[in-house]
């Protein structure tokens, strides 16, 4: 206790011991009676009296005289008492504190962490707001100050909706209000402040609201919730744009457009904010707590809301929820982009496609294997004129490879003449050589687009399918006691079916196949790559390519029988025959033009000796 403290408490020791002599109540013939029993346990001495006023009423005074000096105005909601307002409807538990009139913490009934518990989306512990204005007193903080809620805690079912205040009533018409309405299903709360009176006390021209939030762990991959949490934004102007979610760096970019709604946006689940006039700029931030492997990421908004919004109420919505496209794409425009679905040629496979196919099928299925198998077996149906094409123009170019090893031996490893009377070969014949990768190319955005909707679907989320218990991340048919790198200490089933599968598949396709070489050797090759990147991949994704490999496996089993190679052959030749004085086409001129200017290229490169 220093010199100055001491002073202080001498002085109020002082004003004390003064009030209590020099105002000291006059006794009266009441005060004199004998007090019964139960009085006597109940009266005080004067100077007891004297003392309690004192305290009950001088020293608040004090305290409020305190309060006025560094609130002004806002003096009046400097104290108060927190209590907790529970609000809670079909699918989350919205739970609102008096103090600052915030939301305090949010659980989403429907969702349990990877381990178990109870999915908290945010808390008092891993996140806190803030809403400064700059008054004539200094920064003020109305999260800090108390406000007084005009509802009680209830319980909202599908059809209700909710609108409830918090006020913080600052006398001569000077107020502030919270409004928050929630309907009876839905993760999405309105949320408006507005301001009343205060126009000589607030000086500034925004209140700046400050959002940190520790994104909790939930799902058992920790390094892959990491590289899937950030913090997106989405402008005015309909542009997306977020901080790169990959990298472990402290991540900070100061944002100058006006913008629609930002996010804290992890893997399956999703934090934001939406303005419906839209925030004049913000600054955000986000970085990794390596060492905490119960937070994913933290990160902070700071936004700017305009007083003059204030004045007549600034409109905005919270989301509290999944990231489930159905739900998304009905918050508000652009919303949906949360959930990544691959980049722009494929995403729209997904949004088109997929997730509305997926979405029907789980109305009438309750199991997500079989809805996979259904899935893979409607797309292979649909692309079934694709893959027997391209079947056939391999086996036509079996049918060739007698006269395609007739001309190797004439060529003499001339690779030039090889390749021109290969293609001269090929226009006698009526064969296209390119003809069986184009069936392949269009089917590439749905291979692709798979790749992006399994991780990313909320629907896979602790669903169970044979041995693996949640097909949204990996599953583990047995653990190793070591660590292989880039692999991983478990073995997913799942993938090593897939490996095997696409082996096999390799394997037939070889048998109708003209490559030769190291060529044919890179199809075993790049099974066993996939094996190490998908181990540790959503299982679902590696259970659809498994089922995939296995139908078209069938799929080119059933056109073999149908396909004869002899009168394949016999078309061929009758071809040859057609096209004897038949000219060149202009695709085949170009291609053999290239061809020749490849080679006179590659001649010119050539270093002499």
């Amino acid at each position: 206790m220093d010199r100055n403290q001491m002073i202080g408490l001498g002085l109020i020791a002082a004003l004390l011991i003064t009030y209590a002599i020099v105002f000291k109540p006059p006794v009266t013939e009441e005060d004199l009676a004998t007090p019964t029993t139960t009085e006597q346990a109940a009266v005080t001495t004067p100077q007891e009296e004297a003392s309690q006023e004192e305290t009950n009423t001088a020293l608040p005074e004090a305290i409020a005289t305190d309060y006025t000096d560094k609130y002004g105005v806002f003096a009046a909601g400097a104290q108060g008492e927190t209590t907790d307002l529970t609000i809670e409807n079909e699918v989350a538990k919205f739970t609102f504190s008096s103090k600052g009139g915030i939301i305090k913490s949010v659980e989403l009934k429907d969702f349990k962490t990877w381990d178990g518990r109870p999915l908290m989306l945010i808390d008092e512990v891993s996140t806190s707001q803030s809403l400064t204005l700059q008054t004539v007193k200094g920064n003020i903080n109305i999260a800090d100050l108390y406000f007084k809620a005009s509802q009680t805690g209830t319980s909202l079912v599908k059809g209700d909706s909710l609108q409830f205040k918090y006020t913080m009533d600052l006398g001569a018409g000077n107020s502030i209000e919270q409004i928050y309405s929630i309907a009876g299903d839905s993760y999405v709360v309105g949320y408006e402040i507005k301001i009343n009176g205060l126009n000589s006390s607030i000086i500034g021209d925004q209140m700046n609201f400050v959002w940190a939030h520790q994104m909790k762990r939930y799902e058992k991959n920790l390094s892959d919730s990491r590289i899937k949490s950030t913090i997106k934004w989405y402008s005015l102007a309909e542009d997306l744009d977020d901080l790169k979610a990959s990298s472990n760096d402290i991540q900070q970019e100061q944002l100058t457009e006006p913008l629609k709604w930002l996010s804290f946006d992890q893997k399956f689940f999703n934090a934001g904010i939406i303005s419906e006039k839209g925030f004049t700029g913000a600054l955000v931030s986000t970085e990794v707590p390596v060492q905490d492997t119960s937070i994913v990421k933290a990160g902070e908004m700071r936004l700017a809301i305009p007083v003059a919004d204030l004045y007549s109420g600034s409109k905005n919505q919270y989301y509290f929820g999944p990231n489930n496209y159905r739900i998304l794409k009905k918050v508000t425009p652009g919303y949906k982009e949360n959930i990544y679905l691959g980049y722009k040629m494929v995403s729209w496979v997904n949004k088109l496609i997929i997730i509305p196919l997926f979405q029907f099928l789980e109305k009438y299925i309750s199991s997500y294997g079989v809805i996979i198998m259904i899935i893979v077996l409607i797309i292979k149906l649909a692309l079934f004129p694709l893959t027997r094409k391209s079947y056939l123009s391999m086996a036509k170019m079996k049918a060739l490879k007698p006269e395609l090893d007739e001309l190797k031996e004439k060529t003499g490893g001339d690779q030039q003449k090889m390749q021109q009377e290969q293609m001269k070969l090929y226009r006698e014949m009526g064969v296209n050589p390119i003809s069986g990768c184009i069936p392949m190319v269009l089917q590439m955005p749905i291979l692709f687009a798979m790749f992006f909707f399994f991780p990313n679907s909320i629907e896979l989320r602790g669903e169970s399918f044979l041995w693996a218990t949640d097909l949204s991340t990996y599953d583990v048919l047995f653990n190793l006691p070591f660590t292989i790198p880039f692999y991983g200490s478990h073995v997913s089933g799942f993938t090593l079916l897939m490996t095997v599968s696409t082996i096999l598949y390799t394997w037939s396709n070889n048998q109708v196949s003209t490559v030769q070489g190291p060529m044919k050797s890179i199809g075993y090759f790049m099974p066993i790559i996939f094996m190490f990147v998908l181990n540790s991949y959503s299982s679902g994704l590696s259970f659809y390519y498994f089922v995939s490999n296995i139908i078209t496996f069938g799929q080119q089993a059933i056109i073999r029988r149908f396909v004869d190679e002899d009168k394949i052959r016999a078309t061929l030749h009758e071809n040859k025959k057609k096209n004897a004085n038949k000219g060149k086409s202009k695709f085949q001129q170009r291609l053999e033009d290239a061809m020749k200017a490849g080679q006179e290229a590659k001649k010119q490169q050539k270093p002499k000796k």
